[in-house]
C-alpha cells in the first residue's frame, strides 16, 4: 500500500520539483521514483545505519532524508541535487509522506481491525489493546447493519456506502463477501428502532432509486463496547436469514423485532417436525388448498374478525364460517378460539421454517 501512496504523491510533485525525487524501504529497494525506470532499483550506496539519523544526508550527488512511523525510520527519501534548495525538498517531502503513510495506515489497520472483530477473527484479550495501538474509541454505542445486495449491478454497493458515510473515524463499511456488506454506524446512547429502520430505509431507496441495486438489509441491536460488535454483526445476520424465510416481502428486517419467528429459527428441524405431527394429529397442514391457506391468512392479519375478514375478501360472512368449519374438521382446529389460533400460526410458520432450509449462524 505504501508503494502505491509513495509514487502517487511524488508523481504529483514531479512538474513542480524537476528533480528525480524517490524513496528507499528498508531492504535498500527503490519503491516509489519520479523516475519510474528506476523502481525496483538497489540502493546500494545506503547501509542500515542510513536509517538511524533523522539529519540529511547528502551522497553521491543526492539529499537523502530518513522517515517513518516507527522508533527507527522505515524509509529513506532521496532528492536529486545537494544545495539549500533540496535539503528543503527533502524536508518538506518527508512530513508530506509520513503524515499521509500515517492517515493510510490507519485507515487500512481500523477497518482490517474492525473486520476481525466482528467475524470473531481476534482474541477477546486482544481487542483492548489493538484499539488503544489504533487509538480506536471502544466506549461509544454502535450498531451492525448488514447490507445484502439481492441483484447485481455495475456500480459497487460498497462505494456507494462509503460515499453515504464518509466519517471514517466514526462510521466503518467492511466488505464482508461478495454479495453482504456491513455497516458499523456510531449511534447515540438510547437510540431506537425506528431511528436504525430510518436509517437503513434510506440506505435501501438510495441504492435502489439511484443505483438501481436491489438491497436488504439486517440490522443487529445497538451496544456498548467493542466486544460486543461480533454479536450485533451475528444479529444481523440471523434477521437476514429470519426474514428471508418469513417476511419475505420487506427489505429491512430488525432483529429486535423477529418475535416468535426468532425463537423458530432456534429450534432443531426434529423438535419442529414432532411439533407438527402433534398439533395436526387429525389431518396434515398439506391437506389444505391454497384458498384455505390464503383465507387463513387473512383472518389472522384482521384479528379473529370474521365481519372484517369476509368483506376484505368479498365472500359472505356465512361462506367465511363455512371455510372456517372446513379447517377445524380437517385440522382440529377452530381458528375462532384464541388459543387454537396462536397454535396453527406457529404450526403455519414452523411449517415455512422447515420448508425454507436456512441457513443458520
Amino acid at each position: 500500500m505504501s508503494n502505491r501512496v509513495f509514487q502517487g504523491i511524488i508523481h504529483q510533485t514531479k512538474e513542480a520539483i524537476n528533480r528525480t525525487v524517490g524513496v528507499i524501504d528498508e531492504s535498500m529497494t527503490v519503491i516509489a521514483c519520479s523516475n519510474l525506470t528506476r523502481i525496483g532499483e538497489p540502493a546500494t550506496m545506503l547501509t542500515p545505519d542510513n536509517f538511524m539519523t533523522q539529519d540529511p544526508m547528502v551522497i553521491g550527488g543526492y539529499t537523502y532524508k530518513a522517515f517513518g512511523s516507527r522508533p527507527h525510520s522505515e524509509y529513506v527519501l532521496f532528492v536529486e541535487g545537494t544545495d539549500e534548495q533540496a535539503v528543503n525538498y527533502a524536508a518538506l517531502l518527508t512530513v508530506s509522506l509520513s503524515g499521509i503513510k500515517q492517515y493510510y495506515d490507519e485507515k487500512y489497520d481500523r477497518g482490517n481491525f474492525i473486520k476481525n472483530v466482528i467475524l470473531d477473527n481476534i482474541l477477546p484479550g486482544d481487542i483492548y489493546l489493538k484499539a488503544r495501538e489504533l487509538r480506536f474509541n471502544s466506549d461509544v454505542s454502535r450498531v451492525v447493519l448488514l447490507v445484502r445486495t439481492t441483484a447485481k449491478n455495475e456500480i459497487s454497493a460498497f462505494d456507494v456506502l462509503q460515499n453515504l458515510f464518509p466519517d471514517k473515524n466514526k462510521d466503518f463499511v467492511i466488505n464482508i463477501n461478495e454479495t453482504d456488506i456491513a455497516l458499523i454506524k456510531e449511534t447515540p446512547v438510547g437510540v431506537e428502532s425506528k431511528d436504525l429502520e430510518k436509517l437503513a430505509r434510506s440506505i435501501v431507496d438510495t441504492l435502489s432509486s439511484e443505483f438501481y441495486t436491489q438491497a436488504t438489509v439486517g440490522i443487529g441491536t445497538a451496544v456498548e463496547g467493542i466486544r460486543d460488535l461480533a454479536t450485533s454483526f451475528k444479529e444481523a445476520q440471523v434477521a437476514l436469514e429470519v426474514g428471508k424465510v418469513f417476511d419475505t416481502e420487506k427489505a429491512i428486517v430488525n432483529y429486535d423485532h423477529l418475535g416468535v419467528a426468532r425463537l423458530i429459527y432456534q429450534l432443531p428441524t426434529t423438535l419442529c417436525e414432532m411439533f407438527l405431527r402433534e398439533v395436526f394429529k387429525r389431518g396434515s397442514i398439506d391437506s389444505l388448498d391454497h384458498e384455505t391457506l390464503f383465507t387463513i391468512q387473512k383472518f389472522f392479519e384482521n384479528n379473529l374478525n370474521v365481519s372484517e375478514t369476509s368483506r376484505k375478501l368479498f365472500v359472505h360472512r356465512n361462506t367465511l364460517v363455512y371455510r372456517l368449519e372446513k379447517i377445524k374438521r380437517l385440522t382440529g382446529l377452530d381458528l375462532r378460539e384464541f388459543d387454537d389460533a396462536i397454535i396453527f400460526k406457529v404450526a403455519l410458520m414452523v411449517k415455512k421454517y422447515l420448508s425454507s432450509n436456512p441457513v443458520k449462524y
